[in-house]
């Protein structure tokens, strides 16, 4: 099973050399950290900055340089600084090669529901809706069940939605998978979980074609 930084690390082995990445807040943003050194990727932020870089140490952080998410953040050399319109054309003209999200809930034919529950303030819906608008590469990063233990793949999401159809890889603590029409395809185990645990934490359809591997990270 993985931990966060084990689900962020995974998803860092799909980042490819030259593309522009925008990273949603919460596991998402653990990518950066884990992303090959032999390769050139531009990670973007819909709160106007083109060129982040890992998280900062203890004590060099800098309050004036931070993400969508209000965390502190580095940039690399040649990063630069612009407004939210700017920011956003680069989204809906579809210049990001890749999207990396969270989700509460994603259902087995792509819908994501990520940004609000019911009955519960948010300060609002952030980039997300023209992210999984925009977007032709989403990956999801999450764990596979929720606090009390049921499964957050599901046939049908029951939140309010962010995108439909839009999602095309997951990446939890126990799988990934793929999302095809006919459902959730399992493609790796993580480390120690076996294709029946991954089966009882998934409500949604899941296909299981074969011997599924083991997860390298």
């Amino acid at each position: 099973m993985l931990d966060k930084n084990g689900i962020a690390k995974r998803i860092a082995r799909e980042v490819k050399d030259g593309y522009y990445v925008n990273l949603g807040i919460g596991i998402p943003t653990l990518v950066a950290n884990f992303v090959r050194s032999d390769i050139s990727v531009e990670f973007q932020s819909e709160n106007g900055v083109l060129g982040m870089g890992p998280f900062p140490f203890e004590g060099d952080e800098d309050a004036d340089i931070i993400n969508a998410g209000k965390q502190t953040i580095t940039t690399l050399p040649g990063a630069s600084f612009f407004d939210s319109a700017l920011s956003f054309s680069m989204i809906r003209g579809k210049h990001v090669d890749l999207t990396i999200l969270g989700a509460m809930e994603v259902a087995e034919n792509g819908d994501i529901a990520n940004w609000k529950i019911p009955g519960k303030m948010v300060k609002g819906m952030g980039g997300a809706m023209d992210l999984v608008a925009s977007a032709e590469n989403i990956i999801v990063a999450m764990t596979h069940t929720n606090r009390a233990g049921e499964s957050k793949l599901l046939k049908r999401c029951t939140l309010p939605l962010t995108g439909v159809g839009c999602v095309k890889k997951i990446v939890t603590n126990l799988a990934v998978l793929e999302v095809v029409p006919e459902g959730f395809k399992l493609l790796e185990r993580a480390p120690g979980v076996t294709v029946e645990t991954i089966k009882n934490a998934t409500e949604g359809k899941l296909l299981v074609s074969g011997n599924i591997p083991e997860m390298a990270i």
